[in-house]
C-alpha cells in the first residue's frame, strides 16, 4: 500500500550531521529506492512501473538526460530516476476538495517538499480575480480565459511562453509553432538557467551547441575530465559509463570545489562485486576554488604549447582558426595568478598535465559548476581550446560532453524553443505552415522576469516546471509574477509557482511520462532527445491519474484553436488526434529528422541526430573551421571576511523537486537549511559547527538579499568557498548577476557574508 502524504510540514530546525560518505549507490541506494517507491506507488505498481523505465518499449525517465546504450539492463534506472518516477506515478491525489481546504495564502506558507508530496492534480482549477483559492473549471472555460487575456494584449510580445525540459518534442514543437503564429519569440526555457553558456560557447567554437561524444566514446577514452559536476546525485547512471571506461584503462580527473562520493567510489548495484566493493573512479581530485576553471584550463593550454610534440599541428592547421591569437594569450598565463584563482598547488597542476600528455583520446564533461558564472562562456571556450590543441574533437574517444540535467531540455531547443531562433529555422517553419514568424528576438528567462516586473509582459504560460522555484532573486521574481494579468501552469503536481499567482491563475493538469496516452487516433507515444543527441520514443503504461487530464500536445492544440480561431490554417485537431502527424511536420522543418516516423519504427532504440564536428570533422561556424578564442582570464574576487557561495542540489532532490530532507552522501539528515563551510574559514569567521547564521549576499546594487537561519556545517570544501541548497538560496542570487553572452544566472558564484542569526 502507498502511504498518505504528510499532513503538515516537517520541522527542519535541527538537521543531523554526520561525516560525508566516500562511495555512492550500492545497497543503501537500492533500499532508499524501494522505500520511496513503495511509499508513493505501493509494491505492485512499483514493480510494474520501474521495469518500464528507459526500456525500448517503455517510457523515458522524467529525470536526467543521460543516454541508454543499445543493450539495456532489466533495471535501467538509478536511485534518483526511481524517485522521479515514483513521484509522478504516485497514488496520491490533489482533488478539488484539496483546493477547497487550502487557500492560496496557505499554499504559499508550505515548503516545496510538502507541496510536492500531496500527489497528482486531478482537475483543471482556476483562481479568478480577487479569489482566495483555486476552484474547478472546465477545460473549455480554461482555454476561453487564456484566449480572453491573450487577444486583449496590446502586442503578442506581452505574452511569455516558458518551457520545462520535461516537455516532449511533439509538445515543444507545437508550443513554439503556436507562439510564432500568435506573433512572438518570447520562448524562454530552463536551458536559459543551465546550459545556455555551453550552447553559446560551443556554437561559436565548433558550430553546434551540443556535446560531440557518445557513450561508446566515453568507454574508449584514455582520459576523462569531470569538471563542475556531481554525477553521483545529478546523473547517477553516468557512473556506470565511468566505471566501464576505467575497466578499459581510462583515467579520470575530477575538478570540483567539493569532494563528491560518486566520483570517489561507485558501488554498482547491477553486479555483486560492485555492490560489495565498488570501483574507485577518480585518479586525481583537483579541489578547485569556485570559478577558477578558466584559469586552470588556460594554464594547462600554456603548458601543452610549451611541450615539444604535444600539439596536433596537422589538426590545428587543417581544421581550426584563430590559433596565433589564442597561443599568444595562453603563453602569457601566469603561474601565481593561476594558483591564486584555483587554490591548487603547482604539483597538482603538473600531475594533471602529465595525465593530459599521456592521453591520445580526451573527453571533458561538465555541468552547472562551469555554466553559472559571469565568465562561464569564456571558461567553456577555454575547455574547447584545450581539446582542439591535441585534436580531441571529431575522433573516437574524444570530445566535449556538457551533461544536460533534464530529460528533454536538449530536444526542446532542437524543436525551436528558443528566444533567438535562426533565420533558417523560421524560414522552414513559415514555408511548412504558411505563416510569418516574427524575426526580432524574444525574451529569455531573466529578461522575461524583468519584463513582468516592469509591466511589459502581462501573460505568463508555463509548460511544466517550477518557474518561481527555479529562477534567481526570489523576492523580485515573485513580485514580478504577481504583476501578471494571467499566470498559467501546465503541471502534474503542485509546486511553489502555483502559490504565486497573477491577477487570474490557471493550473492545467497534464499526463506524465508514465501515463498511457490515448487520443482519437489511438494510443500515442512521444519522443525525446538525450544529452548525446539520440532521439527515441517514450510510451507510458499506467492508467492516467484522472480522466480529467489532457496531454501536453492536446493542451497546446486546444489553446491554439481557442486563441487563433478560424484565422489559423494549422490543423490543430489533427495534431491532437495523432502525434505521428506532428512528427511528419517536424521531419520537414527540423534538419536531421527526415523520415522521422519511419526511422523510429525501424530503430526501437532510437536514432542519432547528425553532428558535423563528430561525424565529419566539419565545423559549421562563421569561419568554416573550429575557432580558437582568446578571452582574458577571469575569476571571482572575494573581499576579506566574505565567502563565495555556490547553490546546489541535495541527494534527495531533482532540480526544484524535493523528494526528502536528507543529503545522504554529504552526511546531512532531516533538514535543508544548512551551509557547508571549510572548518578553517568557519573558525576565522567565529562560526562553530552547529551555529546558526544568516546568509547575506553582496551585489553592486546595494540591495540586501538575506536567507535566514542556516546551520553551519564544517565541511571539506575548498577554502574561501561555501555551498547551500537551492531553491532556498535562490533569494541570494541577484537577477542582474548573469553570465556574459548567455545571460545565465550566476548561481555558482555569489559573494556572501555570514551574520549570526537573531534566533541563534
Amino acid at each position: 500500500m502507498a502511504s498518505k502524504p504528510p499532513a503538515g510540514d516537517p520541522v527542519q530546525d535541527a538537521p543531523q550531521v554526520a561525516p560525508p560518505q566516500h562511495a555512492a549507490a550500492g545497497l543503501p541506494a537500492i533500499g532508499h529506492t524501494l522505500r520511496m517507491s513503495r511509499a508513493q506507488m505501493g509494491v505492485a505498481r512499483t514493480a510494474r512501473t520501474l521495469l518500464k523505465v528507459n526500456q525500448k518499449d517503455g517510457f523515458d525517465c522524467p529525470g536526467c538526460a543521460w543516454p541508454e546504450g543499445d543493450e539495456r539492463h532489466v533495471a535501467e534506472f538509478c536511485e534518483n530516476g526511481a524517485k522521479a518516477v515514483a513521484e509522478e506515478a504516485t497514488l496520491r491525489r490533489v482533488t478539488p476538495d484539496f483546493f477547497a481546504a487550502h487557500p492560496i495564502a496557505d499554499l504559499a506558507t508550505r515548503s516545496g517538499y510538502w507541496l510536492g508530496q500531496q500527489g497528482r492534480i486531478t482537475h483543471p482549477v482556476y483562481a479568478a480575480e480577487g479569489a482566495d483559492r483555486y476552484e474547478p473549471v472546465s477545460w473549455e472555460r480554461a482555454f476561453a480565459i487564456i484566449a480572453e487575456e491573450l487577444t486583449a494584449l496590446g502586442s503578442p510580445d506581452e505574452a511569455v511562453f516558458y518551457t520545462s525540459g520535461r516537455t516532449s518534442n511533439e509538445a515543444a514543437f507545437l508550443l513554439q509553432l503556436f507562439a510564432r503564429e500568435f506573433g512572438t519569440n518570447n520562448l524562454p526555457d530552463c536551458s536559459n538557467m543551465c546550459h545556455e553558456s555551453s550552447g553559446s560557447a560551443l556554437t561559436e567554437t565548433i558550430g553546434i551547441g551540443k556535446g560531440s561524444v557518445s557513450l561508446e566514446d566515453l568507454h574508449r577514452a584514455d582520459l576523462i575530465i569531470v569538471a563542475g559536476q556531481n554525477p553521483g546525485t545529478n546523473h547517477p547512471r553516468m557512473l556506470s559509463a565511468l566505471e566501464k571506461a576505467k575497466v578499459s584503462g581510462a583515467r579520470i580527473i575530477s575538478v570540483n570545489p567539493l569532494p563528491e562520493a560518486g566520483l570517489e567510489r561507485f558501488k554498482n548495484p547491477q553486479t555483486p562485486r560492485g555492490m560489495i566493493k565498488g570501483a574507485s573512479l577518480t585518479d586525481l581530485f583537483l579541489q578547485i576554488r569556485i570559478g577558477g576553471d578558466q584559469a586552470l584550463f588556460r594554464l594547462l593550454n600554456k603548458l601543452v604549447l610549451e611541450t615539444d610534440g604535444a600539439v596536433d599541428r596537422r589538426f590545428v592547421e587543417e581544421h581550426t582558426h584563430g590559433f596565433e591569437e589564442f597561443a599568444a594569450a595562453a603563453t602569457a598565463a601566469d603561474w601565481d595568478e593561476t594558483l591564486a584563482a584555483t587554490g591548487l598547488t603547482r604539483d597538482e597542476i603538473e600531475r594533471a598535465l602529465r595525465m593530459v600528455l599521456a592521453s591520445q583520446r580526451t573527453i571533458v564533461c561538465w555541468a552547472m559548476g562551469l555554466t553559472q558564472h559571469k565568465h562561464s562562456v569564456a571558461t567553456i571556450r577555454e575547455v574547447v581550446n584545450f581539446l582542439l590543441l591535441r585534436g580531441n574533437i571529431g575522433r573516437p574517444g574524444a570530445g566535449v560532453c556538457p551533461v544536460r540535467g533534464h530529460s528533454n531540455v536538449q530536444g526542446d531547443r532542437t524543436m525551436g524553443i528558443f528566444e533567438r531562433p535562426s533565420a533558417g529555422f523560421l524560414d522552414a517553419l513559415d514555408k511548412e505552415f504558411g505563416i510569418t514568424s516574427p524575426r526580432h528576438h524574444g525574451l529569455d528567462v531573466v529578461r522575461a522576469i524583468q519584463a513582468l516586473r516592469d509591466g511589459r509582459a502581462k501573460v505568463f504560460f508555463a509548460m511544466g516546471g517550477n518557474f518561481v522555484g527555479a529562477t534567481p532573486d526570489t523576492e523580485v521574481t515573485e513580485a514580478a509574477m504577481r504583476r501578471a494579468r494571467l499566470t498559467v501552469h501546465v503541471s502534474t503536481k503542485l509546486n511553489r509557482s502555483h502559490a504565486v499567482t497573477g491577477t487570474r491563475a490557471l493550473i492545467l493538469p497534464t499526463l506524465g511520462r508514465t501515463d498511457k496516452d490515448v487520443q482519437r487516433g489511438g494510443k500515442q507515444f512521444v519522443t525525446v532527445e538525450d544529452s548525446m543527441s539520440l532521439v527515441h520514443a517514450s510510451r507510458g503504461n499506467l492508467p492516467p491519474a484522472s480522466p480529467h487530464l489532457l496531454s501536453e500536445p492536446a493542451i497546446v492544440a486546444r489553446m491554439a484553436r481557442a486563441v487563433l480561431g478560424e484565422a489559423s490554417a494549422t490543423p490543430w485537431e489533427e495534431f491532437e488526434a495523432d502525434y505521428a502527424t506532428i512528427r511528419d511536420r517536424i521531419a520537414r522543418v527540423v534538419p536531421g529528422f527526415e523520415d522521422f516516423n519511419a526511422r523510429l519504427a525501424a530503430n526501437p532504440g532510437g536514432f542519432a541526430l547528425p553532428h558535423a564536428p563528430r561525424d565529419e570533422r566539419r565545423f559549421p561556424t562563421r569561419t568554416g573551421r573550429a575557432n580558437f578564442t582568446a578571452a582574458p582570464v577571469e575569476y571571482p574576487r572575494v573581499p576579506e571576511g566574505r565567502l563565495l557561495l555556490q547553490t546546489l542540489r541535495s541527494h534527495d532532490q531533482y532540480n526544484t523537486t524535493i523528494y526528502g530532507l536528507d543529503d545522504r552522501y554529504r552526511g546531512i539528515r532531516g533538514g535543508r537549511r544548512v551551509v557547508l563551510v571549510h572548518p578553517d574559514d568557519a573558525r576565522e569567521l567565529g562560526l562553530a559547527d552547529g551555529a546558526y547564521t544568516d546568509l547575506v549576499s553582496e551585489w553592486t546594487d546595494g540591495t540586501e538579499r538575506r536567507a535566514a537561519g542556516f546551520r553551519v556545517v564544517h565541511y571539506p570544501t575548498a577554502r574561501g568557498c561555501a555551498a547551500a541548497y537551492y531553491p532556498e538560496t535562490n533569494v541570494l542570487v541577484p537577477l542582474d548577476s548573469t553570465a556574459d553572452v548567455s545571460n545565465t544566472p550566476a548561481s555558482k558564484s555569489v559573494v556572501v557574508r555570514l551574520e549570526q542569526s537573531p534566533s541563534a
